[in-house]
């Protein structure tokens, strides 16, 4: 790949400034960006070609030799792409130089590019602490979102707390989902930030610890989420199994009333001879009356007893 080369995943943006720092960004699904990367190498320890070219990673940061493997996970730039949130790039940091591979599109990658054409960017520690803070700043306003999606599930709770099953689990699905990658994600840059490479500069330590910080803010708030996301959902299912021991209690009670009432019912409505006052004028209207008799003495009983305040 030439220095020329650009296209809209992979591109290599070279020489800013005095120090000739260069970015080479590939796509990992491009066939012929991993062919150039894997031809001779390019000085790369075979440990960090690895790591380029793996399909699986987690947020860390690994020194070797005079350079520093760091992983990061940041917003997906297709909403409606399939797989997790947080799409991963690998990168390769060394004096002058940046080697970044991601296989599914990062959102701010391009404003990135932008940046460092217009050369903001002077070192490879500025690039990362860059790539980190604005990591930080996409995803801080989503979990935000996801607290407020909570509090307004806790709010309704008490109105239609039958409706909300779907979107507190979602809720919680989501932050833990963020969760998983954003807890090591601070870990490796907080390692990055106590590395002693002579290219990593006081300031890009201080913006490091500061994107670190951010995101230890927002696993604590995505932590909370989950908790709260879980307790929310036990008190709907609370809420479900003590309507449900309600309505069983209602419908024990009536059959309880209505026993006695059938059993008379049967007795006089058998159809045999001997029945007492089978042809009495006001035969009917006396079961009637023992019969509604029966239903409030005993409806009587089980208020007395408190059953109905259950």
């Amino acid at each position: 790949m030439s220095e020329a080369e650009r296209s809209e995943t992979s591109w290599r943006i070279g020489e800013q400034g005095a120090s000739k720092f260069c970015w080479m960004h590939l796509d990992g699904r491009d066939e012929s960006a991993m062919r150039w990367l894997d031809e001779d190498g390019h000085g790369l320890p075979p440990t960090a070609r690895f790591n380029l070219t793996t399909a699986e990673t987690r947020p860390r940061c690994q020194p070797l030799h005079d350079g520093v493997i760091i992983n990061l996970r940041g917003p997906r730039q297709a909403e409606d792409e399939e797989g997790d949130e947080l799409v991963s790039i690998r990168i390769w940091a060394e004096r002058g130089r940046v080697i970044s591979v991601s296989f599914r599109r990062m959102a701010g990658l391009e404003h990135l590019r932008e940046r460092m054409e217009r050369g903001n960017f002077l070192d490879p520690g500025d690039f990362i602490a860059a790539l980190s803070i604005q990591i930080a700043e996409h995803l801080d306003p989503v979990v935000a979102a996801l607290g407020d999606e909570v509090d307004d599930c806790e709010v309704a709770l008490s109105s239609s707390g039958f409706l909300l099953r779907r979107e507190i689990a979602k809720a919680r699905s989501t932050a833990i989902g963020y969760r998983r990658f954003i807890v090591p994600q601070r870990q490796a840059l907080e390692a990055m930030a106590l590395l002693e490479c002579d290219w990593i500069e006081d300031d890009d330590r201080i913006h490091l610890r500061e994107a670190a910080d951010r995101f230890a803010r927002m696993a604590e708030e995505l932590e909370a989420v989950r908790e709260r996301s879980a307790l929310l959902h036990e008190q709907i299912t609370d809420l479900r199994t003590e309507k449900l021991d309600r309505r069983s209690l209602v419908i024990a009670i009536v059959a309880l009333i209505f026993l006695p009432l059938t059993f008379v019912t049967g007795l006089f409505g058998m159809n045999v001879d001997g029945i007492p006052y089978a042809h009495h004028p006001a035969s009917f209207w006396a079961v009637t009356g023992f019969s509604v008799l029966v239903g409030v003495g005993v409806a009587a009983f089980f208020i007395a007893a408190k059953w109905f305040r259950y």
